[in-house]
C-alpha cells in the first residue's frame, strides 16, 4: 500500500497554515454577524478561535454526546499544539467546536441552528441561481450523450460561481482546458454499464452546488441508467457550506419554485422520486468524522459495496479518500483509491494540495504557472476506479 506524508498546519505560509490563521478568523467574524449570539456563545467561539491559532488541543468535555469517539479519534493528539494535528483532523476538530461555542447541541434557542444557513440560504435565494436553472431549458434539446456530458459537466464545475448550467448548456470547449485529469468517457461508460443498478452520489457543497447533484441524479433515474440513487449528505452543518437532509429539501423546493419549465420538472420529479423510495437521502455520522474512507465502519462499507457505481463530489470527498497526504500527483489514482467498496468516480473542483492521478507534462505544465493550481478552484479532475 504506497504512502506519504501527512498534510499538517504548522508550515507558516503553506494552504493548511492559512486557512487557519486566515480563512478561520474571517470565518468566525462572518457567523458572528450574520446571528444574534448571546455573550456565551461569543466568547465560546473566540476562545476557540484562539485556541486553535496558538494552543493545545483540549480533550472534549464531560458533556459532548460524541465525546467517546472523539476520544479515540484524537488519541495521542489530546494535550499537543494545534499546529501538530493533521490538517484533515484539525479542520474536523475545529468545525465540531464551532457547532458546540454556537449551542448546536445544546438545550436552548440555539439548539439545531445551522450556524451557516444564512450563507447557504443567500446563496440558494440569489439571482445567479435564476439563470442557471433557467438554463436548464436547453438541456433537453441535447442528444442523449451530449446531455449526460452537460450535467456531469455541471456537477463538476457546480461550486465554481461563474459557471455550472449556463456553461453546461452550450459549448464544453470552455473548460476542458483546465481539466487536470478527465476520465468522462469511462464514467460515461460505467453510467451504460451499471444502467438500471443503484448508484450512490456523495454530496459535498449545500445550495448553489448541490442543485446540479440533484439534477445528475434526476438525470439518472430520468434516463433509466439508474433504478435507485442513494444520496449522502451530512448528518449536521461541517465544513461550513456542507449539505445537510435540510439543504436537500431547501433545493428541491428551489427547483419546484424556478422559473424555467425545466427546472421545476426535475425539482417534482426528485419529490415523486423521494415518495417513491427511488431517490433515497442518508446521513451517516461517519460523513463527519476526521477519518479517511480507508477507515468507514462496517454498516458504511457494507452499504456501499451493495450499490453499482458511487459518484464522489467535491475537494473533502476527494481528501477523505485517497488520504489527505503529500502524494507526489503523478501517484496513480487506482492505487490510493482501490479500497473504496464500490467502483469510484471523483467529480472534483481543486481547493486543496492534495492530488493524484496526473501525468507528468501535466505536473510539469501546471507548476510553472505556481502552486496556486492546486488550492484556487480553477482547475477539476474526473477520475474513475473501476472495480477490479
Amino acid at each position: 500500500m504506497p504512502t506519504a506524508p501527512v498534510i499538517r498546519i504548522d508550515v507558516p505560509g503553506s494552504f493548511p497554515w492559512g486557512v487557519f490563521h486566515e480563512r478561520h478568523p474571517e470565518l468566525v467574524r462572518q457567523v458572528l454577524a450574520a446571528r444574534p449570539y448571546g455573550p456565551a456563545e461569543r466568547a465560546a467561539v473566540g476562545e476557540l478561535l484562539a485556541e486553535s491559532t496558538g494552543g493545545l488541543l483540549e480533550p472534549p468535555g464531560a458533556g459532548l454526546h460524541d465525546r467517546a469517539e472523539w476520544l479515540v479519534w484524537g488519541e495521542g493528539l489530546w494535550g499537543r499544539p494545534w499546529s501538530e494535528a493533521p490538517f484533515l483532523w484539525a479542520e474536523s476538530w475545529f468545525h465540531r467546536r464551532l457547532l458546540d461555542a454556537t449551542g448546536y447541541f445544546r438545550p436552548g434557542p440555539w439548539q439545531g441552528v445551522d450556524p451557516y444557513a444564512p450563507f447557504k440560504d443567500a446563496e440558494l435565494a440569489g439571482e445567479a441561481v435564476d439563470g442557471e436553472l433557467a438554463a436548464l431549458d436547453g438541456l433537453a434539446d441535447l442528444p442523449g450523450e451530449a446531455r449526460a456530458r452537460a450535467v456531469l459537466s455541471s456537477a463538476l464545475w457546480g461550486n465554481r460561481a461563474d459557471l455550472s448550467f449556463r456553461m453546461a448548456a452550450g459549448p464544453e470547449g470552455a473548460a476542458a482546458s483546465d481539466l487536470v485529469a478527465d476520465d468522462s468517457g469511462l464514467l460515461l461508460a460505467e453510467l451504460e454499464r451499471v444502467r438500471g443498478g443503484t448508484v450512490c452520489i456523495v454530496a459535498d457543497n449545500a445550495a448553489r452546488e448541490l442543485l446540479p447533484d440533484l439534477v445528475l441524479a434526476d438525470h439518472l433515474l430520468a434516463a433509466d441508467e439508474a433504478t435507485r440513487v442513494l444520496l449522502h449528505v451530512k448528518p449536521q452543518p461541517y465544513f461550513v457550506s456542507d449539505a445537510t437532509p435540510a439543504d436537500v429539501l431547501a433545493a428541491v423546493d428551489r427547483l419546484r419554485a424556478a422559473d424555467g419549465a425545466a427546472a421545476r420538472a426535475v425539482g417534482e420529479r426528485l419529490r415523486r422520486a423521494v415518495d417513491d423510495g427511488v431517490l433515497r437521502v442518508a446521513a451517516h455520522p461517519f460523513s463527519c468524522a476526521p477519518l479517511p474512507y480507508r477507515d468507514m465502519p462496517a454498516d458504511l462499507r457494507a452499504e456501499l459495496a451493495g450499490v453499482d457505481l458511487t459518484v464522489l463530489k467535491g475537494d473533502l470527498n476527494y481528501r477523505r479518500l485517497v488520504g489527505d497526504r503529500h502524494w507526489p500527483p503523478t501517484t496513480p489514482f487506482a492505487d490510493v483509491a482501490g479500497h473504496f467498496p464500490s467502483p469510484v468516480a471523483v467529480l472534483r473542483t481543486l481547493k486543496s494540495d492534495v492530488v493524484t492521478g496526473l501525468s507528468q507534462s501535466t505536473v510539469t505544465r501546471l507548476d510553472t504557472t505556481g502552486p496556486d493550481w492546486r488550492t484556487a478552484g480553477t482547475h477539476a479532475l474526473v477520475q474513475v476506479r473501476t472495480r477490479a
